[in-house]
C-alpha cells in the first residue's frame, strides 16, 4: 500500500478510512439513480420527435456503443481499489496535474448540475402544491432540502444507500405501471420506421445526456466491497437494466400515443391518457422522487472524489477528514452541500446538457488514455489480462467519444476552456494546503 507520512499533526479523523459498505446492489443503485433522474420524463417526446418508432430502437443500439466506453471504466475499475473513478485513472496514467484536471471537471459539472435540479425539484412540487411556487418558500424549500440530503448522506453510508434503494422503488414503480397498462390498454407496437439520417446527431445528443453518469459508483470504489469485481458487474447490469427499462418506456408511449403537444410533460400526458388526473398524480409524484433520489445520490458519490483527491494531496487536507462517528468524509460532503447550496440559491444553468455532455467525454477520453498507458506499460499485469476483444473496443471506444464531441455546440466550448483555465489556478492553490496520505495502490502493490 503506497503510505506518505504526513507533514501535520495526525488526528484520529485524519488517520480513518470510511469502511467497505457498498455491495453489489448498493454500487447498482448508486448508478442506476445517477442515470435516472428528471430527464426520463421529458426525454420520450423528444426522442419520439427525433426518431419515431425507431426510438426504441435507437435507445438500445446506443446502449450498445456506449458499452464499449463502460467496458473501458470497467476494466480500469477491476485494478484500482480506492476512491476516485476517472480522476484516480488520469492520475495514476498522466501524473497529478491531469489527474486534478479531471477530479475539477467531474466536481464542477456534478456540482452545477446538482444545483440546477434543486430547481427542477422544486418546480415539480410548485406543479402540485402551488404553496411553493413563491419564490421566498422556493429558497427556504431548496435550503432545506439541501441541508436535508448533506445530513443524511453525512449520518452513514449504509442508511444513505438504504434511502436510495427507498428512493429506487418509489419512482420505478410508477413508471414500470405506466408500462404495463400502457401494453394492457393498446398493445405492444410493432411497426418500426427508421428515421432520416441528419437526425441521428439530435438522436445521440439526447441518448448522451440519457445515459450520463452509468458508471458514477466507481467515485466511492474505496467504499465499495471487493471493488474490483463489485464495480465491473454493477455497470454492466446497470447498462443493461437503463437500455431496457427506457426502451420499454419508449415503446409504452408509443402504444398510448398522448397528446403530441404536451413536449414538457409527455410521460404525465401519458398517465392521463391511461388512468386520467391519477395518472398524471402517479407520475408527477414519481418525477419528484426521481429527481430527489437522484439528488441524494450525487451528494453520497461525488463527494468521494474530493475524498480521495484530499488523500492523494490533490486537495485540502481537511477534505480528508472522516467523521469517527458516522464513519463517512464529512468534510467533503459538507463542503459540497454548500457549494451546490450557494449556487443553487443564485445560479442560472443555460446549456447545462451540453455542457455536461462535453465535460463527460474530456473523462472518458482519460480513462481511454490511462487504460492505453497502463497497457504499454504493462502495469497490473495488463496484457495478459487483455485479449484480441479490446482491439476492437478500444478503437469503438475512442471513434464514439470523438463522435460525441464533434456534435456538442461550439458554444460549449468557452465554458469548458474556462473550467480548464480555472483547473490549473486551483491546482497551484490546493496543494499549499495538501497533504499526501495514500499512494496509488495497484494490485502487485506498484505505487504512483
Amino acid at each position: 500500500m503506497g503510505r506518505f507520512p504526513l507533514s501535520r499533526g495526525r488526528t484520529i479523523g485524519y488517520d480513518k478510512k470510511p469502511p467497505r459498505a457498498i455491495g453489489l446492489a448498493g454500487a447498482i443503485v448508486i448508478n442506476l439513480n445517477a442515470v435516472i433522474g428528471s430527464g426520463i420524463f421529458a426525454l420520450p417526446a423528444l426522442l419520439f420527435a427525433a426518431a419515431g418508432t425507431f426510438s426504441p430502437l435507437a435507445i438500445l443500439i446506443y446502449a450498445c456503443m456506449y458499452g464499449t466506453v463502460m467496458a473501458v471504466i470497467a476494466k480500469l475499475s477491476t485494478v484500482f481499489r480506492q476512491s476516485g473513478g476517472a480522476q484516480l485513472y488520469a492520475q495514476y496514467a498522466f501524473g497529478p496535474l491531469v489527474g486534478f484536471q479531471a477530479g475539477w471537471l467531474a466536481l464542477a459539472t456534478n456540482i452545477i448540475g446538482a444545483s440546477a435540479n434543486f430547481h427542477v425539484l422544486v418546480s415539480y412540487l410548485a406543479a402540485i402544491f402551488p404553496f411553493f411556487a413563491d419564490p421566498a418558500i422556493r429558497l427556504i424549500t431548496i435550503a432545506v432540502l439541501v441541508a436535508l440530503f448533506t445530513g443524511i448522506s453525512i449520518s452513514g453510508t449504509t442508511r444513505s444507500i438504504g434511502a436510495i434503494k427507498v428512493g429506487t422503488l418509489l419512482k420505478l414503480a410508477p413508471l414500470v405501471l405506466l408500462v404495463v397498462l400502457g401494453f394492457a390498454q393498446n398493445g405492444v407496437p410493432n411497426e418500426v420506421s427508421l428515421p432520416v439520417f441528419s437526425q441521428f446527431e439530435s438522436i445521440a445528443l439526447l441518448l448522451a445526456f440519457a445515459f450520463s453518469g452509468a458508471d458514477v459508483a466507481i467515485a466511492a470504489a474505496g467504499e465499495t466491497k471487493n471493488p474490483r469485481k463489485t464495480l465491473m458487474r454493477a455497470i454492466f447490469l446497470n447498462l443493461g437494466g437503463i437500455a431496457f427499462l427506457y426502451a420499454l418506456i419508449m415503446w409504452a408511449y408509443i402504444a398510448i400515443a398522448p397528446d403530441s403537444t404536451n413536449l414538457d410533460t409527455p410521460l404525465a400526458a401519458a398517465g392521463e391518457a391511461v388512468l386520467g388526473q391519477t395518472g398524471v398524480l402517479m407520475i408527477s409524484l414519481a418525477a419528484i422522487f426521481s429527481i430527489a433520489t437522484f439528488q441524494l445520490n450525487v451528494f453520497v458519490a461525488v463527494p468521494r472524489i474530493a475524498y480521495g483527491m484530499a488523500r492523494r494531496g490533490l486537495m485540502p487536507h481537511i477534505l480528508a477528514y472522516v467523521s469517527p462517528r458516522f464513519e463517512t468524509p464529512i468534510s467533503a460532503i459538507a463542503g459540497y452541500g454548500f457549494v451546490v447550496g450557494s449556487l443553487a440559491l443564485a445560479g442560472d444553468f443555460s446549456r447545462l446538457a451540453e455542457l455536461m455532455v462535453s465535460v463527460e467525454q474530456i473523462l472518458f477520453s482519460f480513462s481511454i488514455g490511462a487504460l492505453i498507458v497502463m497497457w504499454h506499460r504493462n502495469d497490473a499485469g495488463f496484457r495478459a489480462s487483455m485479449d484480441a476483444r479490446w482491439l476492437v473496443i478500444i478503437p469503438a471506444a475512442i471513434a464514439m467519444v470523438s463522435w460525441l464531441f464533434s456534435l456538442v455546440p461550439l458554444e460549449t466550448v468557452i465554458p469548458t476552456l474556462g473550467f480548464v483555465v480555472a483547473g490549473f489556478a486551483l491546482y497551484f492553490i490546493s496543494k499549499r494546503s495538501a497533504v499526501a496520505q495514500d499512494g496509488i495502490e495497484l494490485p502487485e502493490e506498484r505505487e504512483a
